[in-house]
Protein backbone atom coordinates (compact mmCIF):
# COMPACT_ATOMS: atom_id res chain seq x y z
CA UNK A 1 0.00 0.00 0.00
CA UNK A 2 2.84 2.82 0.67
CA UNK A 3 5.01 1.05 -2.23
CA UNK A 4 7.36 3.58 -3.97
CA UNK A 5 4.78 5.93 -5.66
CA UNK A 6 4.72 5.79 -9.53
CA UNK A 7 3.71 9.25 -11.23
CA UNK A 8 1.99 7.51 -14.18
CA UNK A 9 -0.16 5.17 -12.22
CA UNK A 10 -1.84 7.44 -10.04
CA UNK A 11 -3.10 9.70 -12.89
CA UNK A 12 -6.03 7.65 -13.89
CA UNK A 13 -7.10 6.38 -10.55
CA UNK A 14 -9.44 8.22 -8.01
CA UNK A 15 -7.65 10.92 -5.38
CA UNK A 16 -9.87 9.94 -2.98
CA UNK A 17 -12.22 6.81 -1.59
CA UNK A 18 -13.28 6.10 2.17
CA UNK A 19 -14.91 2.94 3.44
CA UNK A 20 -16.80 4.31 7.14
CA UNK A 21 -19.13 2.45 9.24
CA UNK A 22 -21.00 5.41 10.88
CA UNK A 23 -22.86 8.28 10.04
CA UNK A 24 -21.70 10.34 12.99
CA UNK A 25 -17.73 9.73 10.93
CA UNK A 26 -19.39 10.05 7.70
CA UNK A 27 -20.82 13.82 8.65
CA UNK A 28 -17.36 14.90 9.76
CA UNK A 29 -15.64 13.81 6.32
CA UNK A 30 -17.12 14.58 4.11
CA UNK A 31 -16.94 18.15 4.55
CA UNK A 32 -13.33 18.01 5.13
CA UNK A 33 -13.31 15.98 1.94
CA UNK A 34 -15.08 18.94 0.20
CA UNK A 35 -12.68 21.61 1.36
CA UNK A 36 -9.69 19.11 -0.07
CA UNK A 37 -11.91 19.37 -3.35
CA UNK A 38 -13.23 15.48 -3.70
CA UNK A 39 -16.38 14.57 -4.41
CA UNK A 40 -18.49 13.67 -1.41
CA UNK A 41 -19.72 10.55 -2.98
CA UNK A 42 -16.09 9.16 -2.36
CA UNK A 43 -16.89 8.84 1.47
CA UNK A 44 -19.20 5.76 1.24
CA UNK A 45 -20.62 3.26 4.04
CA UNK A 46 -19.53 0.33 5.49
CA UNK A 47 -15.75 -0.58 6.73
CA UNK A 48 -13.18 -2.68 6.03
CA UNK A 49 -14.70 -5.54 3.81
CA UNK A 50 -16.44 -3.34 1.93
CA UNK A 51 -13.72 -1.50 0.76
CA UNK A 52 -11.83 -4.81 -0.35
CA UNK A 53 -15.28 -5.77 -1.77
CA UNK A 54 -15.04 -2.60 -3.99
CA UNK A 55 -11.43 -2.86 -4.77
CA UNK A 56 -11.43 -6.14 -6.03
CA UNK A 57 -13.04 -5.39 -8.97
CA UNK A 58 -11.80 -1.34 -9.18
CA UNK A 59 -9.11 0.66 -9.40
CA UNK A 60 -7.75 1.90 -5.63
CA UNK A 61 -7.78 5.47 -5.00
CA UNK A 62 -4.55 7.31 -4.23
CA UNK A 63 -5.72 7.93 -0.87
CA UNK A 64 -7.82 5.31 0.76
CA UNK A 65 -9.88 6.05 4.11
CA UNK A 66 -11.29 2.85 6.19
CA UNK A 67 -12.88 1.80 8.80
CA UNK A 68 -11.50 -1.04 11.16
CA UNK A 69 -14.43 -0.66 13.75
CA UNK A 70 -16.26 -3.72 12.52
CA UNK A 71 -12.98 -5.76 11.96
CA UNK A 72 -12.29 -8.75 14.47
CA UNK A 73 -8.68 -9.11 13.36
CA UNK A 74 -7.38 -5.87 12.26
CA UNK A 75 -3.99 -7.25 11.48
CA UNK A 76 -5.20 -9.95 9.28
CA UNK A 77 -8.32 -7.87 7.38
CA UNK A 78 -5.26 -5.01 6.39
CA UNK A 79 -3.43 -7.63 4.74
CA UNK A 80 -6.24 -8.67 2.70
CA UNK A 81 -6.75 -4.99 2.05
CA UNK A 82 -3.08 -4.70 1.04
CA UNK A 83 -4.15 -7.66 -1.88
CA UNK A 84 -6.40 -5.61 -3.70
CA UNK A 85 -4.72 -2.26 -3.22
CA UNK A 86 -2.94 -0.82 -6.00
CA UNK A 87 0.98 0.27 -5.23
CA UNK A 88 1.85 3.57 -4.00
CA UNK A 89 -1.65 3.76 -2.01
CA UNK A 90 -1.88 6.06 1.07
CA UNK A 91 -3.90 4.20 3.36
CA UNK A 92 -5.71 5.81 6.61
CA UNK A 93 -7.20 3.67 9.41
CA UNK A 94 -10.07 4.53 11.81
CA UNK A 95 -10.85 2.84 14.83
CA UNK A 96 -12.15 2.89 18.19
CA UNK A 97 -9.45 0.56 19.75
CA UNK A 98 -6.81 3.32 21.45
CA UNK A 99 -4.10 0.71 21.49
CA UNK A 100 -0.57 1.79 21.42
CA UNK A 101 0.88 -1.30 20.35
CA UNK A 102 -2.48 -1.54 17.60
CA UNK A 103 -1.25 1.45 16.14
CA UNK A 104 2.17 0.40 15.94
CA UNK A 105 1.52 -2.98 14.28
CA UNK A 106 -1.10 -1.19 11.62
CA UNK A 107 1.87 1.43 10.86
CA UNK A 108 4.59 -1.18 10.46
CA UNK A 109 1.87 -3.14 8.25
CA UNK A 110 2.08 -0.21 6.18
CA UNK A 111 -0.77 2.05 7.25
CA UNK A 112 0.14 5.71 6.83
CA UNK A 113 -1.64 6.68 9.70
CA UNK A 114 -4.54 5.36 12.57
CA UNK A 115 -7.03 8.34 13.89
CA UNK A 116 -9.31 7.03 16.90
CA UNK A 117 -13.23 7.81 17.23
CA UNK A 118 -14.79 10.21 17.45
CA UNK A 119 -13.25 12.00 14.60
CA UNK A 120 -12.75 15.84 14.59
CA UNK A 121 -12.92 18.00 11.78
CA UNK A 122 -9.28 19.21 12.30
CA UNK A 123 -7.67 15.79 13.02
CA UNK A 124 -9.12 14.54 9.76
CA UNK A 125 -7.95 17.25 7.95
CA UNK A 126 -4.21 17.11 9.44
CA UNK A 127 -4.13 13.76 8.70
CA UNK A 128 -5.69 13.86 4.80
CA UNK A 129 -3.18 16.79 4.20
CA UNK A 130 -0.14 14.76 5.11
CA UNK A 131 -1.04 11.67 3.17
CA UNK A 132 -1.40 14.10 0.16
CA UNK A 133 2.38 15.59 0.86
CA UNK A 134 3.28 11.66 0.79
CA UNK A 135 2.91 12.34 -3.01
CA UNK A 136 5.06 15.14 -3.25
CA UNK A 137 7.73 13.92 -0.93
CA UNK A 138 10.87 13.11 -3.09
CA UNK A 139 11.13 8.91 -4.50
CA UNK A 140 13.88 6.77 -4.24
CA UNK A 141 14.97 5.94 -8.04
CA UNK A 142 15.35 2.62 -9.33
CA UNK A 143 16.71 0.96 -6.30
CA UNK A 144 19.74 -1.28 -8.27
CA UNK A 145 20.93 2.41 -9.71
CA UNK A 146 24.08 4.23 -7.38
CA UNK A 147 22.54 7.61 -6.37
CA UNK A 148 24.95 10.81 -5.71
CA UNK A 149 24.27 12.68 -2.51
CA UNK A 150 26.03 15.61 -1.70
CA UNK A 151 25.98 16.66 2.29
CA UNK A 152 26.95 19.80 3.62
CA UNK A 153 27.00 20.94 6.63
CA UNK A 154 27.39 24.71 7.53
CA UNK A 155 29.19 25.98 10.72
CA UNK A 156 28.75 29.94 12.09
CA UNK A 157 32.30 30.27 13.83
CA UNK A 158 30.99 32.82 16.14
CA UNK A 159 26.83 33.28 16.71
CA UNK A 160 24.94 35.98 14.17
CA UNK A 161 27.61 35.30 11.70
CA UNK A 162 24.84 34.33 8.96
CA UNK A 163 25.10 30.23 8.92
CA UNK A 164 21.61 29.76 9.54
CA UNK A 165 20.60 32.50 6.33
CA UNK A 166 23.22 30.41 4.04
CA UNK A 167 22.11 27.21 4.95
CA UNK A 168 18.61 28.17 4.04
CA UNK A 169 19.10 29.97 1.04
CA UNK A 170 21.38 27.19 -0.52
CA UNK A 171 18.50 24.62 0.44
CA UNK A 172 16.17 26.59 -1.64
CA UNK A 173 19.08 27.08 -4.39
CA UNK A 174 19.39 23.71 -4.63
CA UNK A 175 15.68 22.49 -4.47
CA UNK A 176 14.42 25.33 -7.28
CA UNK A 177 16.90 26.47 -9.20
CA UNK A 178 18.47 23.16 -9.63
CA UNK A 179 15.64 21.08 -8.92
CA UNK A 180 17.33 18.64 -6.70
CA UNK A 181 15.42 16.61 -3.91
CA UNK A 182 16.76 18.82 -1.02
CA UNK A 183 16.73 18.00 3.07
CA UNK A 184 17.19 20.71 5.29
CA UNK A 185 18.16 19.86 9.22
CA UNK A 186 18.10 22.23 11.65
CA UNK A 187 20.64 20.65 14.64
CA UNK A 188 19.48 24.25 17.07
CA UNK A 189 16.72 22.30 18.65
CA UNK A 190 15.90 25.08 20.93
CA UNK A 191 16.09 28.61 18.86
CA UNK A 192 17.04 26.80 15.09
CA UNK A 193 15.51 29.51 12.57
CA UNK A 194 15.15 27.23 9.49
CA UNK A 195 11.22 26.63 9.41
CA UNK A 196 11.29 30.43 10.57
CA UNK A 197 13.44 31.91 7.34
CA UNK A 198 10.98 29.95 5.09
CA UNK A 199 7.63 31.07 7.13
CA UNK A 200 6.95 27.65 8.34
CA UNK A 201 5.92 25.93 11.57
CA UNK A 202 8.58 23.67 12.52
CA UNK A 203 6.58 20.72 13.65
CA UNK A 204 7.38 18.02 16.52
CA UNK A 205 9.47 15.86 13.92
CA UNK A 206 12.78 16.43 15.19
CA UNK A 207 11.77 16.37 18.80
CA UNK A 208 10.06 13.19 18.34
CA UNK A 209 13.39 11.80 16.35
CA UNK A 210 15.34 12.56 19.24
CA UNK A 211 13.33 10.66 21.83
CA UNK A 212 12.43 7.92 19.72
CA UNK A 213 15.45 7.12 17.34
CA UNK A 214 14.06 3.67 16.78
CA UNK A 215 11.35 4.88 15.05
CA UNK A 216 13.15 6.49 12.41
CA UNK A 217 12.67 5.01 9.03
CA UNK A 218 11.80 6.07 5.56
CA UNK A 219 7.94 6.03 6.28
CA UNK A 220 9.16 8.45 9.25
CA UNK A 221 10.65 10.97 7.41
CA UNK A 222 7.67 11.30 4.85
CA UNK A 223 5.65 12.13 7.67
CA UNK A 224 7.75 14.06 10.09
CA UNK A 225 9.71 16.44 7.76
CA UNK A 226 7.65 19.97 6.77
CA UNK A 227 7.41 20.35 2.88
CA UNK A 228 8.81 24.05 1.77
CA UNK A 229 8.26 23.35 -1.53
CA UNK A 230 8.11 20.28 -4.10
CA UNK A 231 11.92 19.50 -3.50
CA UNK A 232 12.40 20.73 -0.44
CA UNK A 233 11.67 19.39 3.44
CA UNK A 234 12.58 20.60 6.36
CA UNK A 235 13.09 19.27 9.53
CA UNK A 236 13.43 21.70 12.72
CA UNK A 237 12.28 22.25 16.36
CA UNK A 238 11.56 24.79 18.57
CA UNK A 239 11.97 22.93 22.11
CA UNK A 240 11.21 24.29 25.16
CA UNK A 241 14.27 25.97 26.64
CA UNK A 242 13.89 24.56 29.85
CA UNK A 243 14.15 20.89 28.35
CA UNK A 244 18.16 19.78 27.81
CA UNK A 245 19.26 18.29 24.73
CA UNK A 246 19.50 14.26 26.03
CA UNK A 247 20.91 12.30 23.17
CA UNK A 248 23.94 10.32 22.39
CA UNK A 249 23.81 11.76 18.65
CA UNK A 250 22.30 8.26 17.39
CA UNK A 251 18.94 10.25 16.27
CA UNK A 252 21.21 12.81 14.19
CA UNK A 253 23.20 9.74 12.48
CA UNK A 254 19.98 7.71 11.73
CA UNK A 255 18.25 10.69 9.96
CA UNK A 256 21.49 11.22 7.50
CA UNK A 257 21.33 7.72 6.89
CA UNK A 258 17.43 8.12 5.67
CA UNK A 259 18.28 11.52 3.86
CA UNK A 260 20.83 9.54 2.03
CA UNK A 261 18.04 7.40 1.02
CA UNK A 262 15.37 9.42 0.09
CA UNK A 263 17.09 13.35 -1.02
CA UNK A 264 20.47 13.88 -3.47
CA UNK A 265 21.25 16.66 -1.39
CA UNK A 266 21.45 17.59 2.23
CA UNK A 267 21.89 20.51 4.38
CA UNK A 268 22.75 20.66 7.78
CA UNK A 269 22.36 23.60 9.82
CA UNK A 270 24.73 22.81 12.47
CA UNK A 271 25.91 24.63 15.60
CA UNK A 272 29.26 25.01 16.84
CA UNK A 273 28.49 23.05 20.14
CA UNK A 274 27.64 20.43 17.96
CA UNK A 275 30.84 19.26 16.65
CA UNK A 276 32.10 19.24 20.00
CA UNK A 277 29.69 17.27 21.04
CA UNK A 278 28.76 14.91 18.02
CA UNK A 279 31.76 14.69 15.94
CA UNK A 280 30.45 11.34 14.14
CA UNK A 281 28.31 13.65 12.77
CA UNK A 282 30.48 14.78 10.24
CA UNK A 283 31.52 10.83 8.94
CA UNK A 284 29.52 11.12 5.54
CA UNK A 285 29.71 15.09 4.79
CA UNK A 286 30.98 15.80 1.83
CA UNK A 287 31.48 19.50 2.20
CA UNK A 288 31.59 22.15 5.45
CA UNK A 289 30.97 25.38 5.25
CA UNK A 290 32.71 27.91 7.71
CA UNK A 291 30.15 31.32 8.24
CA UNK A 292 32.33 33.89 9.64
CA UNK A 293 32.73 37.58 10.15
CA UNK A 294 36.07 39.76 9.42
CA UNK A 295 36.91 39.97 13.33
CA UNK A 296 39.64 38.74 15.80
CA UNK A 297 37.43 36.42 17.30
CA UNK A 298 36.21 34.96 13.92
CA UNK A 299 39.89 34.44 13.00
CA UNK A 300 40.68 32.60 15.61
CA UNK A 301 37.53 30.18 15.87
CA UNK A 302 38.26 29.97 11.80
CA UNK A 303 41.72 28.03 12.75
CA UNK A 304 40.53 26.58 15.42
CA UNK A 305 37.68 24.94 13.54
CA UNK A 306 40.33 23.85 10.66
CA UNK A 307 42.38 22.52 12.52
CA UNK A 308 39.53 20.42 14.61
CA UNK A 309 38.35 19.52 10.64
CA UNK A 310 41.76 18.24 9.77
CA UNK A 311 42.13 16.12 12.12
CA UNK A 312 37.74 14.51 12.71
CA UNK A 313 36.97 15.24 9.48
CA UNK A 314 39.68 15.11 6.87
CA UNK A 315 37.64 13.59 4.16
CA UNK A 316 35.04 16.83 3.84
CA UNK A 317 36.29 19.98 1.58
CA UNK A 318 36.25 23.22 4.03
CA UNK A 319 35.00 26.37 2.11
CA UNK A 320 35.18 29.71 4.26
CA UNK A 321 32.67 32.25 3.29
CA UNK A 322 33.23 35.70 5.33
CA UNK A 323 29.48 37.11 5.75
CA UNK A 324 28.27 40.60 5.78
CA UNK A 325 31.52 41.98 4.86
CA UNK A 326 31.35 46.23 5.11
CA UNK A 327 34.08 47.48 2.83
CA UNK A 328 36.38 49.97 5.18
CA UNK A 329 34.29 48.94 8.46
CA UNK A 330 36.00 45.51 8.82
CA UNK A 331 37.55 44.83 12.60
CA UNK A 332 40.83 43.61 10.40
CA UNK A 333 41.58 43.50 6.85
CA UNK A 334 41.09 40.48 4.47
CA UNK A 335 44.61 40.05 3.81
CA UNK A 336 45.76 39.76 7.79
CA UNK A 337 42.05 37.88 8.05
CA UNK A 338 43.67 35.39 5.16
CA UNK A 339 47.39 35.24 7.01
CA UNK A 340 46.30 34.16 9.88
CA UNK A 341 44.58 31.55 8.89
CA UNK A 342 46.64 30.24 6.44
CA UNK A 343 44.91 30.21 3.38
CA UNK A 344 42.11 31.77 1.16
CA UNK A 345 38.24 33.03 1.90
CA UNK A 346 36.80 31.27 -0.60
CA UNK A 347 33.45 34.09 -1.21
CA UNK A 348 32.57 36.98 0.23
CA UNK A 349 29.01 38.01 0.90
CA UNK A 350 29.03 41.79 1.07
CA UNK A 351 26.44 43.17 3.90
CA UNK A 352 23.10 44.16 2.45
CA UNK A 353 20.93 44.89 5.61
CA UNK A 354 18.38 46.10 3.27
CA UNK A 355 17.72 42.75 1.36
CA UNK A 356 17.63 40.52 4.99
CA UNK A 357 14.83 42.57 5.90
CA UNK A 358 13.16 42.21 2.87
CA UNK A 359 13.82 38.30 3.23
CA UNK A 360 12.65 38.48 6.23
CA UNK A 361 9.05 40.96 5.21
CA UNK A 362 8.23 38.49 2.69
CA UNK A 363 8.93 35.25 5.09
CA UNK A 364 11.21 33.77 2.19
CA UNK A 365 14.82 32.87 2.16
CA UNK A 366 17.43 35.63 1.52
CA UNK A 367 18.49 33.93 -2.01
CA UNK A 368 15.06 33.91 -3.22
CA UNK A 369 13.80 37.12 -2.20
CA UNK A 370 17.26 38.99 -3.28
CA UNK A 371 18.19 37.35 -6.61
CA UNK A 372 19.28 40.51 -8.36
CA UNK A 373 21.41 41.59 -6.00
CA UNK A 374 25.27 41.29 -5.17
CA UNK A 375 24.34 39.23 -2.09
CA UNK A 376 22.38 37.07 -3.79
CA UNK A 377 24.62 36.07 -6.44
CA UNK A 378 27.45 35.04 -4.61
CA UNK A 379 25.14 32.50 -3.08
CA UNK A 380 24.14 31.53 -6.09
CA UNK A 381 28.19 30.85 -6.80
CA UNK A 382 28.33 29.16 -4.14
CA UNK A 383 25.92 26.62 -4.51
CA UNK A 384 27.47 25.83 -7.78
CA UNK A 385 30.40 25.18 -5.62
CA UNK A 386 29.13 22.92 -3.41
CA UNK A 387 27.73 21.05 -6.23
CA UNK A 388 31.10 21.29 -7.86
CA UNK A 389 33.35 19.86 -4.98
CA UNK A 390 31.37 16.86 -4.87
CA UNK A 391 33.36 15.51 -8.05
CA UNK A 392 36.27 16.74 -7.24
CA UNK A 393 39.35 14.12 -6.09
CA UNK A 394 40.38 13.82 -2.84
CA UNK A 395 43.85 14.68 -3.71
CA UNK A 396 42.36 17.78 -5.93
CA UNK A 397 42.60 20.07 -3.27
CA UNK A 398 46.11 21.74 -3.02
CA UNK A 399 47.19 22.26 0.14
CA UNK A 400 47.24 25.86 1.14
CA UNK A 401 50.17 28.49 0.99
CA UNK A 402 51.86 28.72 3.94
CA UNK A 403 51.96 32.51 6.02
CA UNK A 404 54.61 33.76 7.50
CA UNK A 405 51.67 35.02 10.33
CA UNK A 406 50.54 31.71 12.58
CA UNK A 407 47.55 31.60 14.44
CA UNK A 408 49.58 33.40 17.30
CA UNK A 409 49.23 36.03 15.28
CA UNK A 410 46.05 37.25 16.42
CA UNK A 411 47.58 39.02 19.02
CA UNK A 412 49.91 41.44 16.60
CA UNK A 413 46.72 41.97 14.88
CA UNK A 414 45.24 43.09 18.23
CA UNK A 415 48.40 45.38 18.33
CA UNK A 416 48.17 46.87 14.51
CA UNK A 417 44.42 47.19 15.13
CA UNK A 418 44.88 49.92 18.67
CA UNK A 419 47.96 51.60 16.63
CA UNK A 420 45.49 52.56 13.70
CA UNK A 421 42.88 53.38 16.68
CA UNK A 422 42.65 57.36 17.39
CA UNK A 423 44.44 58.28 20.43
CA UNK A 424 42.09 59.89 23.61
CA UNK A 425 42.19 63.25 23.92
Amino acid sequence: MNAPWKPGAAGSRDPFAAYICDEAALDVLRPVAIELGWQPEKCNKGGLRNAVQSLSVSASPNILMVDLSESGDPLNDINALAEVCEPGTVVIAVGQVNDVRLYRDLVASGIHDYLLKPLSAGQVRDALTQAQAVFSAPKNADPDQAKKHISTAIVGTRGGVGASTLATSLAWLFSTDHGLPTALLDLDVHFGTGALSLDLEPGRGLTDAIDNPSRIDGLFIERAMIRANDNLAILSAEAPINAPLMTDGSAFMQLEEEFRQAFEMTIIDMPRNMLINFPHLLNDVNVVMLATEMTLASARDTIRILSWLKTNAPHAKPIIVANKVQSGTAEISKSDFEASIERKIDYTIPYDVKAASNAAKLGQTFADANRSTKAGGEIKKIAHAVLGASEEEDGDEQPAKKSLLGSFDLKSLLAKKKEKAPADA
